[in-house]
């Protein structure tokens, strides 16, 4: 990387860490003549940048605060982008701020799913949805907690995975960035927010963005609140046919697809990678799918199992 940047010029520079990231990825800030720019760096067998340089373009032409790419090595990974800042949106959030910040959030999804077209982008398809929710299975109950699932457990785990998967299809679909939430979200002066991570973009559901930001796997508001801006959002949203209460049941069942998905990445994430850093989110993930207990009859074979064997596990591995 230092042989990069000196084939570019740069020469007299600091160089720190400014993140590292769920994947392969990591980035670095480099100060140099009294500004700062970001260095990503992908090990290129294991990510490709063309996918980040393509939805950035589609993301800056849609008019959304995303980093400018100023120069590339795609052999070696490495991106040099624009610098949108250190305050995260999971850093600065409050109870005093929140309802500013998710506004400017909110108004930017919009702006997404009406500026930036998803044709040519992977579809987030039955296979992709069920292949997400197959590693809270296999491992978050089956790696992490060793669970072992008898015939009614597998059978009902099946129907619900068949129903949330129907639940994402049947919804119109658009351009989806897939981690829309607090870690990838930067407060910016102009046009905010900054938005990162977006690499993974996929045409697919309406509503996923919005459960990845109200329903955060870092940090959680009352589901009252959550409500008002759902709220705010489908005034705007321009869908037909499609009353608030059928709209608040696309969101409940696309954010339990979202959380097995999330917790099981989390568990993957110890055992195969040895981060544990996202083993203390999994109980506030899988809480969003506990608390939706007796709204949706469907859904209690899964909650039932959270409550009774998911969660107890988890503390009895923490103590172990």
């Amino acid at each position: 990387m230092r042989q990069w940047l000196k084939s570019l010029g740069y020469m007299d520079y600091e160089l720190s860490i400014a993140s590292a990231d769920a994947s392969f990825r990591q980035y670095y800030r480099i100060k140099h003549d009294g500004l700062t720019f970001i260095i990503m760096d992908a090990p290129p067998e294991r990510e490709d940048c063309r996918s980040y340089i393509n939805v950035s373009d589609m993301l800056l032409q849609g008019g959304l605060n995303v980093p400018r790419i100023i120069n590339s090595d795609l052999e070696k990974g490495f991106l040099l982008l624009t610098d949108l800042g250190e305050k995260l949106y999971l850093d600065i959030l409050s109870d005093d701020n929140v309802d500013e910040l998710y506004h400017d959030a909110i108004e930017a999804l919009l702006k997404i799913q009406g500026n930036v077209q998803a044709q040519g982008l992977p579809p987030y398809d039955a296979k992709l949805l069920q292949n997400e929710m197959d590693l809270f299975r296999d491992w978050l109950l089956g790696k992490h907690l060793n669970l072992i699932l008898d015939k009614t457990e597998q059978e009902s785990l099946h129907r619900i995975f068949c129903l949330l998967v129907s639940n994402a299809q049947q919804q119109p679909q658009c351009f989806v960035h897939r981690d829309y939430h607090s870690r990838n979200l930067l407060w910016s002066e102009e046009n905010n927010p900054g938005i990162l991570d977006f690499q993974d973009a996929v045409r697919g559901p309406l509503v996923y963005d919005l459960v990845s930001l109200l329903k955060d796997c870092y940090i959680k508001w009352p589901r009252e609140r959550i409500i008002g801006w759902i709220e705010q959002f489908y005034a705007r949203c321009i869908i037909e046919n499609i009353e608030l209460e059928e709209f608040i049941r696309w969101f409940d069942l696309m954010g339990v697809q979202r959380q097995l998905k999330a917790s099981g990445i989390f568990a993957r994430l110890w055992h195969r990678d040895g981060k544990p850093g996202y083993l203390k989110d999994i109980p506030r993930t899988l809480s969003y799918i506990s608390d939706l207990e007796g709204h949706y009859p469907e859904l209690e074979p899964l909650v039932d199992m959270i409550y009774k064997r998911v969660l107890p596990g988890l503390d009895k591995v923490a103590s172990v």
